[in-house]
């Protein structure tokens, strides 16, 4: 079969045949690895292709005989829109990936097969049925909360003719899965609060593979100190440098924050979240403390790692005056970027749930549930304060001379390597909002 694996992108970002030029956001795209996956996953007897609507237009006229699109939330309504006009042509679509585990029945509707969960298994069952023409419409993945992953390397060749369109085409996979339970975590309602691992064998025989800068996009790269320190071990004849995601727990590990930056870390991005312990318990973050993030965080960065910092704001206990104290806090801490999220409630998680029952949600169109548009009624501010707030502290942060000044105080603390990567993110971010013409207003004002 020949077969078209699809990542949709979102109109604003969406590369086409009649506007071709790819955005210059490349800081902010890193492999497409579940598509990498299961290309790998597929037998080499099919023809395999894969299309980032991020970086090119997508053909609808292509001979394919099989289409997957993997999506999360925000990208439901073009993956749909992908499905319907492959569909009138006659082709087999299947969808999977977190919107589709989530709302299988949702899914279904808009495709002829939904895969549920890793795709691991149930990829290639799927083919087979296909094949044979007996297709199902819903395939699981196999549920292996104990068990080793056992994956394929990725095919980071399909990607390669596309490459300078990434930061790097090198994303690799040591776990996946959350035993926290984060409230509003797409994550741990993905995995079902499980967490797993690949033989650190697997891992290292990977790493041999790719170059010396690569990113692992673990959800929490600790997640298991014990599997971590051995990781970092095995990793230090290597000489790799990466930059990876994890929780801000690392600092309190002596011997683990050290050791990582031995093993080539160089940044981390760390969902603080916020400043407000009272909003991290009502989320199930209190783990994070907030009370002392200045010592953990001033830790990470004396080791020489530079820190990429997750922010939500329109939790439960904000008012208007949070944008302000937020932006104070991102500058007394000397984070070194910021992404910064609207709460979302994203279906299938229990912050879902939670806003849903109190009749809170104010707006159920799925593209709309992308981290930048409020689309539930807050609780302390009103949702026109939250977007201008919102809008008004990521312009603010991403100011030219704040730029310079974080650029120039990492270079000092961390060295060359954080900061420069730092500069380039600030400055992508920055282009991003130039771009989208964001700006908003203060609402404390």
């Amino acid at each position: 079969m020949r077969i078209l694996l699809v990542l949709p992108a979102g109109e604003n970002v969406r590369v086409t045949s009649e506007r071709p030029e790819v955005p210059k956001r490349a800081m902010l795209r890193f492999s497409v690895l579940s598509l990498t996956i299961v290309a790998a996953l597929t037998p080499r007897r099919h023809e395999v292709r894969i299309v980032d609507e991020n970086v090119e237009p997508l053909d609808f006229e292509s001979e394919v005989d099989l289409v997957g699109i993997t999506f999360m939330t925000a990208l439901a309504p073009r993956a749909y829109e992908i499905a319907r006009r492959f569909r009138a042509r006659g082709k087999f679509v299947v969808g999977g990936g977190f919107h589709p585990t989530l709302c299988p029945a949702e899914a279904a509707e808009h495709l002829d097969a939904v895969v549920v969960g890793d795709a691991e298994g149930a990829w290639e069952r799927l083919l087979q049925d296909v094949e044979a023409g007996q297709a199902r419409k819903v395939y699981v993945g196999k549920a292996c909360p104990a068990e080793d992953i056992r994956t394929p390397i990725p095919r980071r060749d399909l990607l390669a003719p596309r490459a300078k369109q990434y930061v790097t085409i090198n994303a690799v996979q040591t776990g996946r899965g959350c035993q926290h339970a984060c409230r509003y975590c797409s994550v741990t309602a993905f995995h079902e609060q499980s967490y797993r691992q690949r033989p650190i064998v697997d891992v290292i025989a990977e790493l041999r593979g790719v170059p010396r800068d690569f990113i692992f996009v673990d959800d929490n790269i600790v997640r298991s100190p014990q599997y971590a320190r051995e990781l970092f071990q095995e990793m230090l004849p290597l000489r790799k440098r990466w930059v990876g995601q994890c929780s801000i727990e690392i600092a309190d590990d002596a011997e683990l924050l050290p050791l990582a930056h031995d093993a080539g870390c160089r940044g981390l991005f760390i969902g603080i979240e916020t400043a407000n312990q009272d909003n991290l318990a009502s989320v199930g973050k209190q783990f994070n403390d907030s009370g002392h993030y200045r010592e953990r965080l001033r830790r990470i960065r004396r080791q020489g790692i530079g820190v990429v910092a997750g922010m939500i704001v329109g939790l439960d206990q904000d008012e208007p005056g949070i944008f302000e104290s937020c932006l104070r806090f991102l500058q007394r801490q000397r984070i070194d970027a910021l992404q910064l999220n609207i709460l979302t409630p994203l279906p299938g998680t229990p912050l879902f749930h939670d806003i849903e029952r109190t009749g809170r949600i104010t707006d159920c169109q799925w593209d709309h549930y992308d981290f930048r548009h409020v689309v539930f009624r807050p609780r302390r501010m009103t949702a026109v304060q939250l977007q201008e707030g919102a809008n008004w502290l990521y312009s603010q942060f991403y100011r030219a001379d704040r730029i310079l000044v974080r650029f120039l105080r990492t270079l000092w603390t961390c060295g060359w390597i954080p900061a420069l990567l730092g500069l380039r993110l600030n400055l992508t971010y920055r282009y991003d909002n130039r771009r989208e013409r964001i700006r908003g207003r203060n609402p404390a004002l």
